[in-house]
Order: C-alpha cells, then structure tokens, then sequence
C-alpha cells in the first residue's frame, strides 16, 4: 500500500527503490580507465571492425587496423564469434560516445615482458616472416620484430621473400622500448647450432680425404668452399694445374666441386683444400712422350743465374743448369745461349712428383760431335791457366831482383804469404808447416815443389 504523503514507496522482498536499483546496475558494470587491460567475448566480426562485450554498458569497438600487427589483416581471419580475448582500453568514450579498443596493443603488452624476459635470459624466440621490408625482415613474435638481411643466415641473402610465412628462431639482441623497437638476429643461432657441427667436422677430417662441396665466395687470393657447416679455402696456386690469373676463371659461387684435404688448423679452425689434386696433372700426361735420354731440339724461353729453361714442345718446360751447358767452363748461362736460341738438348731426368724435367745441352753436344759455342774455354786450360798463373809470382820474384824481395820479406813476414796464395793449393799447405823465417830465406824450396823447368831455372838463384 502506498501513501501519498510519503515520499518513498512501500516495497515487499522484491522491490527496489530508485538509488538500489542504479546501485545494482552499476554493480554489474566493469570499472575500468583508458589503459587497463580487459576481457571479453566477441559478439560481432564486421569487415572493419570488431564488437567485444566487456561487461559494460555498451559493447567496446575494436578496428581492424587495432586487431593485429601485420597490415591489411581480415578481422574474420584474426577472431571468431564467441572467443574470449584481451582488449586495451584505448578510449573509454570517443566523440560518438563508442569505446575503443585495440586487441594488438594488448597482446603488445603481454609480449613485450615475455620477450624482455628471454632478452635478459638469452633465450630464443620463435616467430613467423609477416613481412619484407628495406633492409630486413619483420617476424610476429607477439610484437613487430626486426631480423636486418645481414643476420638473416651465416651468409648474405640475396632475396628475402623466400621466406615470407615461415617460422624461424632468432635471438633478440636489442631491445628500446621508447622506440617500440625489438631487433633479432637468426645468424647468432645458425652460429651457435653449428659450432658443434664444425667441431665434429674438423675432428673428422684427415689430410688427403676427398670431399664434396660447394664453393662458397670468391676472393682474390682463392675460393671458400662450404664443406656442409664449415667452410675452407683452396688457394688461387692450389684451383688448377695450369696458371691462374683470377679465381673466378676456374670456378664461380655455387659450384659443386670435390677437393681434396691439404692441412687442418684445428686450433684456428682452418682448412686448406685443393681442386686440382681431384684432377688429373696434364703435364704428367704431356711429358709421358719425354723419355730419358732422347736428343730433342729446343728453345730457350727464360736465363736465369743458374741456368736456363727451355720448352720442348706441348708448353713444357726443362731446366739446362749452368754445369750442364758446355764440356768447357761457363761463367753465366748467357755466354752460351739467349733467349729465344734454337737449341739440341739431351733428357736427363723426368721427376713427376716435383714437376721437373733435367736437361743438358753439353750431354747433347758430346753424343752428336758439336763444338761448344765459341769463347768458351775447355775445362784443361782453364785448370792449366790457374796454374800458371799460381806459379807467376815465384818466377817474378827470381827474374826480378830477389834480394829485394827476401830482405821485404824479412822484414815483412806478411808479404812473403802473397806468393804463396797465389800459388797452388799444395805449396800453400807446405809453406803454411814451414817457419815464416824458412819461407823468408829460401823462396826457391817451394819453386822446387812445381814443374822442373821452373826448379832449373830456380839454381843459379841459389848460387
């Protein structure tokens, strides 16, 4: 019952006045300011935008732009009717009086602890290649993460779209949350995955093994080759059997080649390799023709001090050595030839392990009766010449006036030792026995010593 002059209403169990009944419709109304993290279900999924029930007095509005981080995303690909997920309170009222949400920024949120958490743990992530951009890739690892091209792989990439959808497992390596900037790098996992494997390879491997690979880079001084984890290098001297000016004459980033262990530096983690040792030697091929002892005609091509090299035909070439150029004695090679002569030869040794061919040109000179070149001394006179000029100095001293010459040398022992070196090798070593006085006062005991023409001529000097 109701009475007029009051100024409530009468209410059994059931009813409510004006100010329970805001009390208990705000009570069911989530509190909440712009920034919070809420929840709620999806009521609606439209082409651009999405309608969330958070519990408050009107559904909350999530544009498309706000659902995820990767552009031009369908809403009906990202949210169902009916899933329950986290929204940010971006605005609790607009101008429309509508409030706004952004699903990303929230699971932003979330992600952003988790990722600084593996940051400073040094963990991995894992995430999927949503985008290509200048410079790098953009993964989804709950936030826009940065993977630039240079730690895409252990080598340079050249095209970066061929991974566009796929997962890949980085480390962040740089984290700046006033910039909203995450940078990964997938090299330092490749790196660190593959340290083992390189262990395990290196420990395998013994000189002279042959083994497939692809040939990596190319620089100037060589080629790396990839030998499936580690990469070693064949030398330019070591890609072929024949000069090379360039590498990338022989061979070009990508090849698949075989090349054979030359050294392992396990403490540098170095492999020396070698593509020509997995080829046959052409020139052991080309000097089979070349048999030991042959006369074979010639051209000089190069002198150097100690001989000259000469081709013999099929760009092969042998070493004539300056004791081998002429029965006589030969001071330097170019008495004998120059370059560019027309020459006999005789093979004298073929060494195929060294790659040498040992010529003669005196041997060929004896087997076909030729002279040798003119100017050049028989080996006879030139030992006859020594001689003479050794024996010189004595006949000097008796023809001249030797009592000048002893009193010189009594006085000055040392200037009676010039003779004497002058002389052959067997009057030095006697006069070396004899007293320095003997050899003063009796010169003509080592005059004695040589041919007996000297030694007449030597008496009336005594007497």
């Amino acid at each position: 019952m109701v009475d007029e002059n009051d100024s409530y209403i009468e209410q059994d169990e059931h009813e409510y006045t004006d100010e329970e009944m805001h009390a208990l419709i705000d009570g069911t109304i989530t509190d909440f300011d712009d920034g919070d993290l809420v929840t709620g279900t999806v009521v609606q999924v439209e082409r651009d935008e999405v309608l969330l029930d958070i519990g408050y007095k009107s559904e909350g509005v999530i544009p498309a732009r706000e659902l995820s981080i990767r552009k031009d995303a369908n809403p009906a690909d990202i949210v169902n009717l009916g899933d329950e997920i986290e929204a940010l309170v971006l605005q609790k009222e607009d101008k429309d009086g509508r409030l706004i949400l952004s699903k990303k920024r929230a699971a932003y949120e979330r992600a952003w602890n988790d990722i600084e958490k593996k940051f400073e743990a040094g963990e991995v992530v894992e995430g999927e290649v949503i985008e290509v951009v200048k410079g790098g890739l953009i993964l989804d690892i709950g936030l826009r993460g940065f993977l630039p091209a240079s730690l895409v792989d252990l080598r340079r990439v050249k095209d970066l779209h061929m991974f566009l959808g796929e997962r890949l497992e980085s480390r962040v390596i740089e984290m700046d949350r006033n910039r909203n900037n995450v940078v990964l790098s997938r090299r330092v996992v490749l790196e660190e995955d593959r340290k083992q494997e390189r262990q395990d390879i290196l420990n395998k491997l013994v000189k002279g093994m042959i083994l497939p690979g692809v040939v990596s880079s190319i620089v100037d001084f060589g080629a790396f080759v990839d030998l499936g984890g580690i990469d070693g290098l064949v030398h330019i001297s070591e890609l072929s059997w024949s000069h090379v000016n360039h590498p990338s004459e022989v061979v070009a980033v990508g090849d698949k080649v075989e090349v054979q262990v030359l050294d392992v530096d396990l403490s540098r983690e170095r492999i020396s390799l070698g593509l020509k040792q997995t080829q046959d030697d052409p020139w052991k091929q080309m000097v089979k023709e070349f048999q030991v002892g042959t006369i074979m005609d010639g051209k000089v091509t190069k002198i150097v001090p100690f001989g000259a090299f000469v081709e013999i035909g099929n760009n092969v070439e042998g070493l004539v050595h300056i004791s081998e150029m002429a029965r006589g004695h030969v001071e330097k090679p170019e008495d004998v030839v120059a370059v560019g002569d027309d020459i006999k030869i005789k093979i004298m040794d073929v060494d195929l392990e060294r790659r040498r061919i040992s010529l003669s040109i005196r041997a060929a000179n004896e087997e076909l009766g030729l002279p040798d070149p003119a100017g050049i001394m028989p080996r006879e006179d030139v030992e006859g010449a020594e001689g003479e000029e050794a024996i010189e100095p004595v006949e000097a001293a008796e023809a001249g006036e030797p009592e000048v010459e002893v009193n010189e040398a009594a006085e000055e022992p040392e200037a009676a030792e010039e003779p004497e070196v002058e002389a052959a090798e067997e009057p030095q070593a006697e006069a070396a026995e004899e007293p320095e006085v003997e050899a003063a006062e009796e010169p003509q005991a080592d005059a004695a010593e040589e041919p007996e023409a000297d030694a007449e001529e030597g008496e009336p000097a005594e007497e």
